[in-house]
């Protein structure tokens, strides 16, 4: 396929989600509000990591963070309504990578 005939927002739309532990976090978010700590435990992210990452997303409209003035302050992370319209196509990712990709080669090309 000439690169030429892909849409831009289909271009944008990959960029986005392809950038490294954007779709598990948004994946991750799709269980409902989860605090920093939570998220970094779940997908196994660095915490400088997973704030620029939360900061990419919540720059892209697909997240939204809440601050919850207690003591100690409190901050959620949670999908917009641009990020929950993301859901059957995470979902659809989940089953196709259930049925097509091998563990046994998923491990050899990760070590």
């Amino acid at each position: 396929m000439d690169s030429s005939s892909i849409c831009p927002k289909f271009e944008k739309a990959v960029s986005i989600i392809s950038q490294r532990w954007s779709a598990l976090i948004i994946y991750q978010l799709l269980a409902g509000p989860q605090r920093n700590s939570t998220i970094k435990e779940a997908i196994g992210i660095s915490g400088r990591l997973l704030s620029e990452r939360l900061k990419d997303l919540e720059a892209e409209g697909i997240i939204k963070r809440e601050v919850f003035p207690e003591t100690p302050v409190r901050i959620e992370y949670s999908l917009t309504e641009k990020g929950r319209c993301l859901e059957p196509l995470m979902r659809d990712m989940k089953e196709w990578s259930e049925q097509w990709v091998d563990k046994e080669q998923d491990t050899q090309i990760n070590h």
